[in-house]
């Protein structure tokens, strides 16, 4: 019986390592064949194969990953493409801003170097055009006002461009606002070379405005210089016509040196009346006389000593209508000015002096004498239309003469120390 019951005691072991290790997941189930062969686990008979428990896509869904994985991709292409156009054009700002300061310090450099030289040049020659004789400083005066107005225009020209750019620059600051700040630095130069250039330009416009002073108005070549106060210095003009005149214009340049209450410009007189025509100056004020004192036409604040101005006057006997005009433009009219009044021929046609017959034999007064200069006196026997008159305040001031009077035809005689200038 003994073998019989150890094969029941090894059953009965089976069955409890059986049920052991189907509560222990740790172990393999292992069987024990009859021969005491170990085998192989085996599989259960309830375990079943593994299978995939994810649900398959729809061609919606496939639909929908596909346009998320092109923004996705779309918008990573933008972020690379942004981060490359940030560094170019923070290198290209670097550079502009190099650009700009290279220039600058250029045309700082230049415009101080030009005008180092033009003021050196200018001291060592002032001297020099001193002692030359007036119609000589007249000419140097003349090609230094021609090169200061080519320098003028040269500067003009780099100013607008100049704008230009810094509107330009503007305009790139604004659009590029959101990203990129102005810099102090290019502020700065900038500032620094628009200051530079409006000195520059106050600067010839000064030296233009006191060249002109000592040049001779456009046109005119030749000029009679009054040096002082003198009953001896006059001039004496003879009409190409006679001046039996119902109507004139008569135009002159003068550049008075001092004007006292009245200092005669050119005075036409007879015997009867030496107060036919006249043009003097009271202080700032311009007068026209016709046919005496009591008939006259004046305008103020015009007459700045030193300084060329354009006087004309025109009258009409027909209603008495009187006219003065300044530099081209009117400056005063009135009407009953000696109406129907006729200037008489056979008189004395003087600049700088009037014959008043106050003193003995007829002479000159000398406080009514004129000091400065006279040029461009002409006369016609009607009234000048306001584009004529303007005409001879112009460019080619010179260039139209008088019928009764043209200056550089008609005969100019100056006396007791008047003489031409060029």
């Amino acid at each position: 019986m003994l073998p019989q019951e150890i094969l029941s005691l090894l059953m009965l072991f089976c069955v409890f390592s059986v049920c052991v290790l189907d509560e222990d997941d740790d172990y393999d189930l292992m069987y024990v064949n009859l021969d005491n062969e170990i085998e192989g686990p085996a599989l259960g008979a309830e375990e079943s194969v593994s299978c995939d428990c994810q649900r398959e896509h729809t061609e919606w869904d496939k639909l929908f990953i596909m346009v998320e994985n092109s923004q996705m991709k779309e918008n990573m292409m933008l972020q690379a493409m942004d981060e490359v156009l940030k560094v170019d054009l923070q290198t290209l700002k670097a550079e502009l801003n190099q650009l700009t300061t290279n220039l600058a310090s250029m045309v700082k450099k230049g415009t101080s170097n030009v005008m180092s030289q033009v003021k050196q040049v200018l001291e060592r020659n002032c001297d020099q055009i001193k002692r030359l004789p007036e119609s000589e400083q007249a000419k140097v005066l003349e090609y230094v006002l021609l090169l200061s107005h080519n320098v003028s225009s040269r500067l003009s020209q780099l100013e607008s461009a100049w704008l230009r750019r810094l509107e330009a620059d503007a305009q790139e600051t604004a659009f590029q606002q959101d990203k990129f700040g102005p810099t102090r630095g290019d502020s700065l130069v900038l500032n620094s070379l628009w200051k530079e250039l409006q000195q520059t330009r106050d600067e010839l416009k000064a030296s233009q405005k006191w060249a002109a002073q000592h040049l001779l108005p456009a046109g005119c070549e030749t000029a009679i210089l009054f040096p002082m106060r003198s009953k001896k210095i006059f001039g004496s003009v003879h009409p190409t016509a006679g001046m039996t005149l119902h109507s004139f214009t008569a135009c002159i340049w003068i550049k008075v040196t001092e004007a006292l209450d009245k200092t005669i410009v050119f005075s036409y007189g007879t015997k009867l009346n030496p107060y036919e025509i006249q043009l003097y100056l009271s202080r700032d004020s311009a007068v026209l006389v016709v046919s005496g004192d009591q008939h006259k036409l004046a305008v103020k604040n015009v007459v700045v000593p030193g300084k060329w101005i354009h006087l004309c006057g025109a009258w009409s006997s027909e209603n008495g209508s009187a006219s003065l005009w300044v530099n081209g433009e009117l400056a005063a009219t009135a009407l009953d000015i000696a109406d129907a009044h006729t200037i008489p021929d056979g008189g004395i046609l003087q600049i700088g002096q009037e014959k008043n017959g106050c003193c003995i034999g007829g002479g000159f007064d000398e406080a009514l004498a004129f000091s400065g200069k006279l040029t461009g006196f002409n006369m016609w026997d009607r009234v000048l239309s306001a584009q004529e008159i303007a005409v001879q305040s112009g460019e080619d001031a010179c260039g139209i003469r008088g019928n009764i009077i043209g200056w550089g035809v008609t005969e100019v005689l100056p006396y007791g120390g008047a003489q031409y200038v060029f």
